[in-house]
């Protein structure tokens, strides 16, 4: 039989650096990667992880709720928070609601003003204005996090592509507009996304080109304009080595044992020349088997908890 083993004995974290412990002890942590690197199953498994230790946590998913509803055993989030697990409450960012809500609460609109009429039509300038669409998203976990009912606000970001647009939509809103309370509002959220002992940004990748490239033009981009501190990188789905070499895999009869061992090295050498274009962050292993999302996470969330 060929036995298995992770590398990194299952999780890696960056020498120096409190990774795990700088993604919990945050007032907000975002996470984001390209699309399918298991991004809201990270943002599930860190809530969880953090709910064990006593915290107060609120899950936002930013531009849908279906990928963080899963991975916490729900079928789909909603705008109004709910508690979804023992210590976790979680909310999905609709941009109608949450229009209505910052006219009211951000800019202080009367109650008794017609905001469902008012941010109907605005609705249509958010799709075209530049940021403003994206201002009204972001300052959702942003505010709930300013109101300090949780301890860690933990965002289920959108994907890389999308990702700095969202982030520098303060920026682009206070450059855009010259005074009054929407300047106001724009240079106070973009002061508490900068703020590093307050909110972090995770990314997440698989050991594959797409994703690691992506990451990298996101890095790169964070170098030139830090609109947020990053945290880590976590390498997800890292297979494990094999405690096996060629001269060993020669002596392998043909058949379907030795062509997966082929095949899990060749997987495993494609895998490590693109861990090598990562930064050192958390590694979290590859899960064999059949698993429901809520699995998924559990299972994360107990090898985070195993190595702190």
């Amino acid at each position: 039989m060929v036995r298995a083993r992770l590398a990194t004995g299952g999780l890696a974290l960056n020498r120096g650096r409190p990774t795990l412990a700088g993604m919990l002890d945050r007032k907000m942590t975002f996470v984001s990667g390209k699309g399918g690197v298991g991004k809201s199953a990270i943002t599930a498994s860190l809530a969880l992880l953090a709910a064990r230790r006593g915290l107060r946590v609120l899950v936002v998913g930013m531009v849908e709720g279906i990928g963080a509803g899963l991975h916490l055993a729900t079928e789909r989030l909603e705008y109004i928070p709910h508690r979804v697990r023992p210590g976790v409450t979680a909310m999905a960012v609709n941009r109608s609601d949450a229009l209505d809500e910052y006219l009211r609460l951000q800019l202080h609109v009367p109650r008794a003003a017609p905001t469902k009429v008012l941010s109907r039509a605005l609705s249509v300038l958010a799709e075209t204005a530049p940021g403003i669409r994206e201002i009204v998203t972001i300052g959702k976990p942003v505010y709930e996090m300013w109101q300090g009912k949780y301890d860690l606000v933990l965002v289920d970001a959108p994907p890389l592509g999308q990702l700095f647009s969202y982030l520098r939509a303060p920026t682009t809103i206070a450059e855009l507009v010259p005074a009054g309370p929407i300047r106001a509002q724009a240079e106070r959220m973009s002061s508490a996304l900068a703020d590093s002992e307050a909110v972090s940004l995770v990314l997440v990748a698989t050991p594959d080109e797409l994703p690691v490239l992506e990451t990298q033009a996101v890095l790169e981009r964070l170098d030139a304009e830090p609109v947020v501190n990053l945290e880590a990188v976590v390498a997800n789905r890292i297979l494990p080595e094999l405690l096996l070499d060629e001269p060993d895999l020669a002596t392998l009869p043909d058949g379907p044992h030795r062509e997966a061992a082929e095949h899990h090295l060749a997987v495993l050498a494609q895998q490590s020349r693109w861990l090598d274009e990562l930064p050192d962050g958390p590694r979290l292993p590859y899960l064999f088997g059949i698993h429901t999302p809520a699995e998924v996470a559990e299972q994360l969330a107990d090898i985070w908890d195993g190595e702190q």
